[in-house]
């Protein structure tokens, strides 16, 4: 009889990208799961800093696999800042339990931190999963610090899972060796944007007329928190003038007073919808015909664009983002412009006017299915038998 793997993962809270693979593993007859919440379990509605409200996703996070919540004794908990998860009995918890390996998924939480040291001490190996990348500049004394410090961090886990091409980078450039990094790709579920593309085509169509808008404009959508670091103020300046383009921008956050202001300047250019949610996207990002996040920093991969290209749409990224190198093939599913070059996007933009690329949707699809959770899901059981083979 194979052998069964006994993986513990402790992350936050139920993510609405993560969920589906603990569900894929949780049907494997050579798994046994167990997921750790370290903040909340998703039992109702939790504030969102950068949507600045309260939000409940409408798809089910919570069933499917087994899982336990962790108590957290933060006295402002959640992922906003290092010390909102605080866990005392997280280490205990999970060893109480019996792993055979603990999945752990980010570092920059007091709890996550000494969970890392703790699993490690008691002898069970650790599959790490982060996402950061080298792509933000920064300034030389907190590259010098972040290496002083995380130079013995990453010494601790026996894997590191790699969602992409720039977090590879990262692992390497702070002395992982090549054989301790396992590519695990940041996925999505595909097929629950992609099907039923005619309904989802249709809705969207009739939505565009609703919103007013033409058939010959070119749709740019703009998905996601309002937030300064996303840049939709110099997005929304960038195309003002541009005929024939409207932009519609979907999302709450910090700067919504902002945005909405400077949509008065010009109503014939855009639209604005609030937030919406999970089982709406589908639709939504068939809004535009082009997707564009111009994030100038901070965006460690943009999940955003996997959404869009299974829903058959093109992108228009910085360089800034994350998943850029690993999702969009110039030309074929999408352009990347240089952040903070704003002259250089209205010109991807008047390109996109003219025509100057055709797009194959089932190209783009097909892109976007190569970073599907069944891909995570045979990437990830890659890692668990290198660290564990069978016996």
């Amino acid at each position: 009889m194979s052998r069964v793997f006994r993986i513990a993962v402790v992350v936050s809270h139920p993510v609405q990208y993560y969920v589906p693979l603990y569900r894929r593993l949780a049907m494997r007859p050579d798994i046994e799961l167990r997921v750790f919440y370290t903040w909340h379990s998703g039992a109702g509605p939790v504030r969102d800093a950068g949507f600045g409200r309260d939000v409940e996703w409408d798809i089910p996070l919570r069933t499917g696999y087994n899982w336990e919540l962790v108590e957290n004794v933060a006295r402002d908990p959640g992922t906003h800042h290092f010390f909102g998860l605080i866990n005392p009995e997280l280490v205990r918890q999970v060893l109480l339990w019996g792993p055979d390996m603990v999945h752990l998924t980010g570092y920059n939480f007091w709890s996550h931190l000494t969970g890392m040291i703790g699993f490690t001490r008691a002898g069970v190996p650790l599959l790490f999963r982060g996402d950061s990348h080298l792509l933000d500049e920064e300034p030389k004394w907190r590259q010098m610090l972040k290496r002083a410090v995380l130079g013995a961090v990453y010494g601790l886990p026996s894997v590191f899972l790699s969602v992409g091409k720039a977090n590879r980078e990262y692992w390497r450039k702070f002395g992982v060796p090549e054989d301790r990094i396992c590519f695990c790709p940041h996925s999505v579920e595909v097929e629950r944007f992609l099907e039923p593309d005619a309904i989802y085509e249709r809705d969207a169509r009739q939505w565009r007329r609703q919103l007013g808008i033409s058939e010959d404009d070119l749709v740019l959508l703009f998905a996601g928190k309002l937030m300064a670091r996303k840049r939709p103020l110099e997005l929304m300046r960038a195309v003002r003038d541009l005929e024939g383009v409207v932009l519609v921008m979907v999302g709450e956050g910090e700067l919504e007073a902002t945005v909405r202001a400077e949509m008065e300047n010009c109503p014939a250019r855009y639209r604005w919808l609030p937030f919406q949610n999970q089982s709406r996207m589908p639709v939504v990002y068939r809004l535009g015909d082009v997707m564009v996040l111009p994030s100038s920093h901070g965006e460690t991969w943009g999940l955003a664009v996997n959404e869009a290209q299974a829903c058959g749409r093109p992108v228009l990224v910085s360089d800034a983002v994350g998943c850029a190198q690993d999702l969009v093939v110039e030309g074929v599913t999408g352009v990347v412009f240089e952040r903070e070059n704003w002259v250089q996007l209205r010109s991807r933009v008047e390109e996109l006017r003219a025509g100057r690329w055709v797009w194959d949707r089932a190209e783009i699809r097909w892109r976007a299915k190569s970073y599907s959770i069944e891909a995570t899901e045979e990437a990830l059981m890659e890692a668990v038998r290198k660290v564990r083979p069978p016996e």
